[in-house]
């Protein structure tokens, strides 16, 4: 267990948050390394605040594990039912290889981190080898909704963000990124993201340390990076 010390509110909103100046939160003073959840619902902007604070700590101390990258394999399924397969859902995820994943970075072990294909919606046979860092930065919509991932977690974090502007960003990013269409991405939002978003993103919603309104905030991420530099800064002393 580490020690911790109160910076900020509880599950409070960090969009006016200054420096360290809303008691409440439990910032770690030491860990090895360093693990941070960041979750919200798709499209809400998570990905962008994780890069964010990735490049600000810089690659060197930090790794960034996608949560999407554990989609269960499908290949054994035809395109069309890997296609019907409720992704929402955490059952198509499988927590269990990240938990160890993470378990083995933070032993100081490198990990073979899988690749996903969400055009053919198979695990391809290739990985991508992440070695420990300092700090660990672990991304999705269901990261806070595992407990059993969750407890690995230091700082817990979720990004609010209005259901219509989530609705727009993953608009744009699955027709663009990932070849589907505009029709597509409706059917799935309306059959599996969006009631899968209310049972269960929105409520892991309450787990979480800090909430960020409406994605990127320059004042969050220079928050959670000067908490991340003042821990790196104690176990180098």
């Amino acid at each position: 267990m580490i020690q911790a010390i109160p910076v900020a509110t509880s599950a409070g909103s960090v969009d006016q948050m200054a420096d360290g100046d809303q008691p409440g939160v439990v910032w770690p003073t030491s860990a090895a390394p360093l693990i941070i959840g960041v979750a919200g619902g798709s499209g809400s902007g998570k990905t962008t605040i994780a890069e964010a604070i990735a490049s600000k700590v810089g690659p060197e101390r930090a790794a960034r594990i996608q949560h999407d990258a554990y989609y269960r394999d499908l290949s054994d399924l035809p395109l069309a039912e890997r296609a019907a397969v409720n992704f929402d859902h955490p059952d198509s995820l499988e927590t269990d290889l990240l938990i160890k994943h993470l378990r083995q970075l933070r032993d100081g072990k490198s990990i073979e981190c899988p690749i996903y294909d969400f055009g053919e919606h198979v695990r391809l046979k290739k990985s991508e080898t992440v070695e420990p860092r300092s700090v660990l930065i672990v991304e999705g919509i269901l990261v806070l909704v595992e407990a059993g991932l969750r407890e690995l977690m230091d700082v817990r974090i979720f990004v609010d963000t209005d259901s219509d502007l989530r609705l727009a960003r993953r608009l744009e990013r699955d027709v663009a990124e990932r070849g589907r269409s505009v029709r597509s991405v409706l059917n799935q939002y309306m059959k599996t993201v969006r009631p899968m978003h209310l049972q269960f993103v929105e409520p892991s919603k309450r787990y979480a340390d800090v909430v960020i309104p409406e994605g990127y905030n320059t004042n969050a991420v220079g928050v959670v990076t000067r908490m991340i530099e003042s821990v790196l800064a104690e176990e180098t002393t």
